[in-house]
């Protein structure tokens, strides 16, 4: 449950830092050039460089845990919700012109909508990488199942180390079953096609 909470706060937050980043950036072609260079440096740091900074200013705990989840997780959102955006029909934005739209309603009636079962597979993603993220921080105190994986390498315990790792396992593969499935269905509400996988 701890991994639960842990992750799922996390992700929360990469969602409300990285969804609007991911919406100020697909409209604004120069500050997505930075935000990319910025999200690549990002994805190419080892995972334990994350927790250097966030050890330093908060010490060990759940807290630092966070934060580390956080700037690890953030890049999929913001690189999904830019995605969505700019896959959304410039037909279908000329039409809501057209009709009189403002561009608050051009982007939460239209590209916003349209966007939706990308910015969802970002958040899939980013529940992927919190996941894969928090074994690690084990390094620093939680007491989650990433500790259990730790606790298994150190005393050489394979049955201790597999049933942790099976139970974030199952975690991920819910959360990805129930957010693709959402996705999948708001394709077909939208008339969206499948994108060949």
């Amino acid at each position: 449950m701890i991994t639960v909470y842990l992750c799922g706060i996390s992700v929360m937050f990469a969602g409300l830092i990285g969804i609007p980043v991911g919406i100020l950036s697909a409209e604004r072609d120069r500050l997505w050039r930075w935000v990319k260079l910025a999200i690549d440096t990002l994805q190419t740091l080892p995972s334990f460089v994350y927790l250097m900074p966030a050890v330093m200013l908060f010490r060990v705990g759940d807290f630092t845990a966070m934060i580390a989840v956080v700037a690890y997780a953030v890049a999929p959102a913001i690189r999904y919700t830019v995605l969505g955006i700019n896959r959304v029909d410039p037909r279908l934005v000329e039409a809501g012109k057209a009709m009189g739209c403002t561009e608050w309603q051009l982007l939460t009636r239209i590209k916003l909508k349209l966007a939706l079962p990308e910015i969802m597979l970002g958040v899939n993603q980013t529940i992927m990488f919190a996941l894969s993220m928090l074994v690690i921080t084990a390094l620093v105190g939680t007491r989650d199942l990433g500790q259990e994986v730790y606790i298994a390498l150190t005393k050489a315990d394979p049955g201790r180390g597999l049933v942790a790792g099976l139970a974030v396992a199952f975690i991920a593969i819910i959360a990805d079953r129930l957010i693709s499935a959402g996705a999948a269905r708001a394709r077909a509400r939208l008339g969206i096609a499948e994108e060949p996988s």
